[in-house]
């Protein structure tokens, strides 16, 4: 069975790099009906934070990338923190020192790097003298490395080129190149999917496997997301986390369709994920790096905006406002009236919130153009007018067409300076949604009280 892994440190905000790894990952367990786990890698002790794997869980369950195995989902193979599987490594380690595969290395007091002493025996006389001592795995030489990675072919390494690495810090600490052996060996992990920075501590987690008899997964090392200069992207080229994009407005849908397009050749360029698993395939990404276009990201998240039903669309809406600390006491049907007609116009919801701002405050704020069409003297005429004929309109697009058709015909002004007073009056602003869905949805009553105000 496929098993694949997405394995984030939280030391920070997950970024939108890893969350690509993720979904590839994703990906490829539901294309092959497989297994895809979520396993927390916080061994570094002090830069690691509950807070960061709470916000970690809570983002990818946002991202809809469900995991099948993971901190808060319990399979065979837990526990899924590294924190809480020291013992485990503690066991592996002893077995590659019994089996001469590994040593402790003691350190010289003046020089951290140089190595005094060797032995397969714990150096119980030197760590009572206050002496650094690390666990090194013994590099096999005049080895030749190589492994066929899915994305960039063939890779092969020259084992003369590495010195013996420590597998364990002097404080007890596992490292990285060793934990991640020991967890997906013992996770039956299959694939592993991950970004390229990660190709030169390859050939040492296969000496790893080899070392214990295992047999490696497959490989797949995915080029970096860039920046507009070309480099790794960064908070210097503008946000990267999710919570970022997630307090700016913009929909999981889109994030995940622009990250399934990036680096992927996709038919489509507006899509759901979901509906791409059978399409997916590992020799669809491309073996280039890619540039993170914030504009195409808006782009196409206006698109699923524009394109949902209207009850998701408030969904979204509404769980935005939460984050960012924001109450309407608005009836959900007005509300889901004034998105319905704002969306058209906008691109994210923090946008679309600040473009209907005007249909959820009474106290509205008129800006600069909408005061010099105020200072005309065809203003006061042209809102009067307004008021006589929508005292008695319907309320639908139909009859507000009529009644402010009616108005126009007056020719107090031009029929663009007339919708603009009305609209203008009406919002505080004269770039708005269409004024009749407008007028339509505000109703009579605070459309009156508006035009009163003004006047």
């Amino acid at each position: 069975m496929v098993r694949v892994r997405f394995a984030p440190s939280p030391t920070g905000f997950l970024h939108v790099g890893g969350v690509r790894t993720a979904l590839f990952n994703w990906y490829y367990a539901r294309r092959n009906n497989g297994v895809f786990i979520l396993r927390i890698e916080d061994t570094d002790i002090e830069r690691s934070k509950k807070e960061y794997e709470d916000i970690i869980i809570k983002d990818m369950n946002w991202c809809g990338l469900n995991y099948d195995e993971g901190p808060d989902k319990p399979g065979q193979f837990g526990p899924y923190r590294q924190s809480e599987r020291n013992e485990i490594y503690k066991e592996y380690i002893n077995l590659l020192i019994k089996e001469k595969k590994a040593y402790y290395a003691v350190y010289s007091k003046e020089n951290e790097e140089e190595v005094i002493f060797k032995s397969y025996d714990f150096p119980s006389e030197y760590s009572s003298q206050g002496y650094s001592v690390t666990v090194k795995f013994e590099v096999p030489k005049n080895r030749k490395i190589a492994f066929d990675d899915m994305v960039k072919g063939n890779i092969e390494f020259d084992t003369q080129v590495f010195d013996d690495f420590v597998i364990m810090r002097s404080n007890g600490a596992p490292m990285y190149n060793f934990t991640v052996v020991i967890d997906d060996m013992l996770m039956k992990v299959t694939h592993v999917f991950r970004g390229e920075d990660h190709i030169s501590n390859t050939p040492k987690q296969i000496m790893l496997y080899e070392a214990f008899n295992a047999q490696p997964p497959r490989f797949a090392h995915i080029p970096l997301i860039l920046g507009e200069d070309k480099t790794p992207l960064s908070k210097r080229h503008g946000g990267t986390s999710v919570e970022f994009f997630k307090e700016e407005g913009y929909l999981p849908e889109a994030l995940m369709n622009y990250l399934g397009v990036l680096g992927w050749t996709a038919e489509e360029q507006i899509f759901n994920i979901q509906d791409k698993v059978e399409q997916f395939s590992m020799e669809m990404v491309s073996n280039k790096s890619v540039v993170f276009d914030y504009k195409k990201l808006m782009w196409i998240n206006g698109e699923h905006m524009r394109s949902m039903d209207i009850d998701t669309l408030y969904s979204h809406f509404e769980d935005w406002l939460k984050t960012c600390n924001i109450h309407l006491s608005f009836d959900k049907e007005y509300i889901k009236s004034v998105l319905d007609i704002s969306r058209v116009k906008v691109s994210t919801l923090k946008q679309l919130y600040e473009f209907s701002y005007g249909f959820f405050t009474d106290t509205l704020e008129y800006c600069q153009e909408f005061g010099e069409l105020k200072a005309k003297e065809w203003f006061a005429p042209v809102i009067s007018e307004t008021i006589r004929e929508l005292e008695n309109a319907v309320y639908t697009v139909d009859g507000i067409s009529q009644a402010l058709s009616t108005v126009a015909e007056k020719k107090f002004t031009n029929k663009k300076n007339t919708f603009q007073a009305i609209r203008g009056a009406l919002m505080g602003r004269l770039i708005t949604p269409g004024l009749y869905e407008s007028i339509t949805v505000l109703g009579k009553e605070k459309v009156l009280k508006r035009l009163h105000n003004v006047l």
